[in-house]
């Protein structure tokens, strides 16, 4: 079936060609050939962009065209939940959608996806493992991300389940409050012109669960045809009462123990959001110099400049001096309350404890002297000080007891503090405003480039402001520092180990959390304001604050805050940080903080996997949290897996039109219809436009039906380790036709099966098996144990490789060809049954290998396989996989068939060199009588293996190899040899005999130095000279048979 070495260890794309050596390469070779494969498949995108703008007109492309359509689509006839009946023939081909229908329903129907515990409600003996899947947002369908994500994870489980452990994978939704709030609003303003205020919080909320529910179910099916083996049972959702109560507990816990703090702190506002931000959900835009940007909440038309420092002087109080300072936010220096200069700055010594005049607000502004946020030597050495805007302000502030005046509207427009000029103005209008009135008023100095960089909001693209703001805070040194203790344990394994580094550094320079946000969306917090009458109530103080896991308890907390006086209880409007809940899901969907059977049972859970860009954002926190409230790391491993990106190595940007939703690609879809999907977005027709020229250019036919296998096994084929993937669809498309390889194989293995086949009980050698069957278990036991190696190690693309090697080249190649013969009429009934249960093992134990990776069209194959006597096992995911097995190793098979192979490689090689096709004579030269009795045993596996051969013949003297052959050498005592007389031009092949002979003469010229150097024997390790003398051995063999060929040659002139 194929020119395939049967050792060879390739990189497991569909569309490679078995390479001609038998050595496994490195992981590193591995992704290096993943790289060039990428690169070819780019290739094959602009090869088929230039057949898809090929005018029609071929008469072969019209007749499958009109096939196609006249193939009914499938439809699935089984009923819900029930068996999938297998009592109809194999299809005529590979089709994923029916292969995959009925089955996930059934698996769940059974309960197969539920742990498995002992009697007495324990894990089994085997061993434990537990998933906390990573609760995908409810604000739409899930992506290619999310994909990779349950293809690795459900990898895990189900390769876990089949070696025999309790299993579970928890399955949820996050109500991902700013996220889903900001895409509800914005839809509500763009179908019915109104705000969340115009339908106020309880109705707004209420249209927010809609937008939940709905897409909470399409994620649940998208989950499903991804194959997820999910405990349903166990569903989880953030705001759910079970998990909504572990958010109160937490809060009131961290609070009480002094954790959780109220403060008036400088926080990241979005403008554009209303709320606060959190530093990591900030990016960093670096600019370069000046730059004109558009800015969210602005007319589209209207940029603003950035990347610009401005310089402007203040007046001296009672002086005619100035003092020039500089400032990268003109705006702000309404809000200053200072300039500081350093102490030991000679040029402002005389300035110390006086004051400027603040032009346009009636403001004394003090000059203060401050060795740390002071550098001499940078600009005129005086910095203006705006406390509350600024974070190194701040500090300056607090140092020097300044005051903070905050000029900022959460609207983004200037208040009253900013003076009657400016109050009510939009802040980057202000921005345009201020350096005009510092120009009429003769104080504008200048503005030049300032490369910098700008914070935006990660959900919005606005631009953040640093404002003062009460917020709740959580103190996360103690937490942090926990953490990176128990990690340095060993208690936690971060994969791969790139991260771990990053997880230290992150740690290690923590600073505390703000967790309030201004939503409306999400865990209200259970804080409450005690206003007693009588009293100025200060809001920013949190001694006026008590918190309460319920309404009673706040009550009692207040009296004793009120100390007898009237009080009113007002619960904080503010919701919590979304990251607050999601830091507890590991321990929250299992019931925490009641001491529940499943805490008991599945807490800590095993792996947490995840990618690598939300290491900070959650897994540090879940660490930290589940730490501090249990006591316990929450996972002992944490694998952060590769962002995708598209082929091009873009991010995923629904504005690109490169985000796909993994449905379209298990299912496929039109170019038409992927156009119409970005309508169903927030985006606008600009937008949409843009993003149709990036689906022509990447998806010229739109995209192909891959199937949920096919997808799958590419995910964790393409999951090496590295931080990113350019994903690339035609060769997710590639591991479809390996899904339809395998369906084909098996088909055609089933015919050698019928009839009165029965397998024997245990999947042991006889002994008795040929050389053919031997290698093919040996090399099935190789594959089982690299896989299960590699699975352990998290290394899927090895994995991968190791399945996909066996079965396309090892097994389809080789091993279905070679069997031919040893089934048909003309076989011993001994020989055939023994085949038979050769190949039984290898596709029962092949589609186990499988299953993990693909666990459709393994379940599908599987059931059509008769079952060992005793072997009531209902499904291929209740099996047990296949691991390392002694009774299969075979060194000395492995090595005498590899023997045979190079035979018939090399003839096979030859053939092709003299373009026959069809009629092939091959001659073995054989020098000793082992190799005669090895090559006269496979003289039919060689003419199986070799396309058009029609004759091999096995001889130890050269004048049996008739005249007008081309020869090669295999080995020092092997030469093949083929008959190409009457079919080749002697002159041509004389002068190729004279170029080879050339190279081996000086090959072996070389050697021949190395060998007659005065300390070789001394000197050279053993092995080397051993190695040494073969090749010797080998060259002169070659000298010798291309000069027989060259006098061959010449004879027949």
């Amino acid at each position: 079936m194929s020119d395939t070495p049967p050792s060879a260890k390739t990189p497991n794309d569909p569309s490679t060609p078995a390479p001609e050596e038998p050595n496994a390469p490195s992981k590193s070779s591995a992704k290096k050939e993943a790289k060039r494969l990428e690169k070819e498949a780019k290739l094959a995108a602009k090869q088929a962009k230039v057949i898809a703008n090929t005018p029609a007109g071929d008469k072969k492309a019209k007749v499958t065209k009109e096939k196609k359509e006249a193939e009914a689509a499938f439809v699935n006839l089984t009923p819900k939940g029930e068996k999938k009946d297998l009592s109809e023939p194999m299809a005529a081909g590979y089709n994923p959608i029916a292969v995959e229908a009925a089955w996930y329903d059934w698996w769940e129907a059974q309960g197969y996806f539920k742990p498995q515990l002992t009697k007495e409600g324990t894990a089994k003996p085997e061993g434990l493992f537990v998933i906390p899947a990573p609760p995908p947002n409810v604000t739409g369908s899930l992506h290619m991300g999310h994909a990779l994500t349950i293809a690795l994870q459900d990898c895990l489980i189900r390769w876990n389940r089949m070696l025999g452990k309790t299993t579970l994978y928890v399955p949820g939704f996050d109500h991902a409050g700013i996220s889903t709030q900001s895409v509800v609003e914005r839809r509500l303003f763009k179908k019915e012109g109104k705000t969340r205020h115009d339908l106020g919080r309880e109705r707004f909320l209420e249209t927010v669960m809609d937008w939940k529910e709905d897409y909470q179910a399409r994620i649940t099916n998208q989950l499903r045809r991804l194959g997820g083996s999910f405990d349903w049972d166990r569903v989880a959702f953030t705001m759910n009462p079970m998990l909504s109560k572990a958010v109160v507990e937490t809060f009131c816990r961290l609070h009480e123990d002094g954790i959780i703090y109220r403060a008036n702190r400088l926080v990241n506002w979005c403008v554009r959001l209303n709320t606060t931000l959190s530093n990591l959900e900030v990016d960093q835009k670096q600019l370069t110099g000046r730059t004109m940007l558009n800015v969210p909440g602005y007319d589209p038309k209207e940029k603003f400049e950035f990347g610009a420092i401005t310089s402007f002087a203040y007046q001296i109080e009672g002086s005619d001096e100035k003092i020039i300072v500089a400032t990268t936010r003109p705006e702000t220096m309404l809000g200053d309350t200072a300039i500081a200069v350093h102490p030991a700055d000679p040029r402002y010594t005389h300035l110390h404890g006086k004051f400027a005049l603040h032009p346009f607000v009636d403001r004394r502004i003090p000059i203060v002297a401050d060795d740390i946020v002071v550098d001499m030597e940078f600009g005129t050495g005086a910095v203006k000080i705006t406390p509350a805007h600024d974070p190194n302000d701040y500090d300056v502030g607090t140092r020097h007891k300044l005051e903070f005046i905050n000029i900022l509207n959460d609207d983004g427009t200037l208040n009253a503090n900013a003076g009657e000029k400016f109050k009510g103005m939009k802040r980057f209008h202000a921005r345009v405003a201020v350096i005009k009135a510092l120009t009429d008023a003769g104080l504008f100095i200048e503005t030049k480039d300032n490369p910098m960089q700008i914070p935006i909001c990660s959900k919005s693209g606005d631009i953040i402001e640093p404002v003062l703001k009460p917020q709740w805070w959580v103190n996360c040194q103690p937490l942090a520092e926990a953490a990176l203790q128990r990690t340095n344990a060993g208690e936690l394994e971060i994969n791969p180990k790139q991260s771990e580094g990053d997880w230290h550094r992150w740690l290690g320079g923590i600073q505390d959390w703000c967790i309030s946000r201004q939503l409306w969306w999400g865990h209200r917090c259970p804080a409450y304001f005690v206003r007693i009458e009588g009293n100025q109530n200060d809001v920013n103080d949190g001694k006026n604050w008590v918190v309460g896991r319920t309404l009673e308890q706040a009550t009692e907390r207040a009296k004793v805050v009120a100390d007898g006086a009237k009080f009113t209880l007002e619960q904080d409007e503010d919701v919590l940080d979304t990251w607050f809940s999601s830091g507890l899901w590991p321990f929250s969907t299992l019931g925490w903080p009641e001491k529940t059977a499943d805490i008991q049972t599945f807490y800590p859970t095993s792996v947490l996997e995840t990618g690598w860009d939300i290491l900070f954002f959650w897994v540090a926190r879940m660490v930290m949290l589940g730490i501090y409230l249990t006591d316990k790391v929450p996972f002992s491993e944490v694998y952060c897996h590769a962002m995708i990106r598209d082929a091009h190595g873009r991010k995923m940007s629904k504005s690109l039109g490169n985000v796909i939703d993994p449905i379209d690609v298990i299912q496929g879809l039109p170019l038409p219809d992927l156009h119409n999907k970005l309508y169903e977005g927030n985006l606008d027709e600009k937008e949409v436009q843009k993003a149709i020229v990036g689906q022509k250019k990447d998806y010229p036919k739109g995209i192909p039906e891959c199937g949920t296998d096919g997808l799958r096994f590419a995910l964790c084929a393409y999951s090496g380790g590295g931080r990113d993937i350019n994903l690339e669809i035609l060769r997710v498309e590639g591991y479809r036709k390996f899904c339809n390889k395998i369906f084909n194989a098996t088909k055609f293995a089933m015919l050698k099966l019928e009839g009165d086949f029965i397998p024997e009980p245990i999947a042991k050698p006889t002994g008795k098996e040929s050389l053919v069957e031997k290698w093919i278990l040996h090399k099935l036991n190789i594959a089982a144990t690299e896989v299960n190696k590699t699975l352990t190690e998290r290394n899927f693309m090895a994995a991968t490789n190791a399945a996909y090697n066996f079965w396309l080249y090892e097994l389809c190649d080789v091993y279905i060809e070679a069997m031919k013969p040893m089934t048909d009429a003309s076989a011993s009934a001994e020989r055939r049954v023994s085949a038979q249960q050769t190949l039984y093992t290898c596709l029962d134990h092949g589609l186990r290998l499988l299953h993990p990776f693909m666990p459709f069209v393994t379940e599908e194959l599987w059931q059509r396989l008769p079952r060992r006597p005793q072997d009531s096992t209902p499904s291929i995911m209740l099996a047990p996989y296949p691991q390392n097995d002694s009774a299969f190793e075979n060194s000395d098979a492995e090595k005498d068939f590899d023997t045979v192979f190079s035979v018939l490689r090399t003839g096979r090689s030859l053939a092709a060199s003299y373009n026959l096709q069809s009629n092939i004579q091959i001659f073995i030269h054989v020098q000793n009588p082992n190799d005669q009795a090895l090559m006269d045993d496979h003289v039919s596996t060689i003419v199986a293996l070799t396309k058009g051969c029609t004759k091999v013949t096995v001889v130890r003297d050269n004048t049996e190899i008739p005249p007008g052959c081309g020869s090669a050498v295999v080995t020092s005592k092997i030469t093949s040899h083929v008959l190409v007389r009457g079919l080749v031009d002697l002159d041509a092949e004389i002068a190729k005999c004279d170029k080879k002979l050339d190279l081996a003469r000086l090959n072996l010229g070389k050697l021949e130095k190395i060998l007659l150097q005065a300390d070789y024997a001394t000197a050279v390790p053993l092995t080397v000279q051993e190695a040494n003398a073969e090749k010797k051995n080998t060259l002169e063999a070659e000298v010798s048979n291309l000069q027989q060929s060259k006098d061959m040659f010449m004879a027949l002139k």
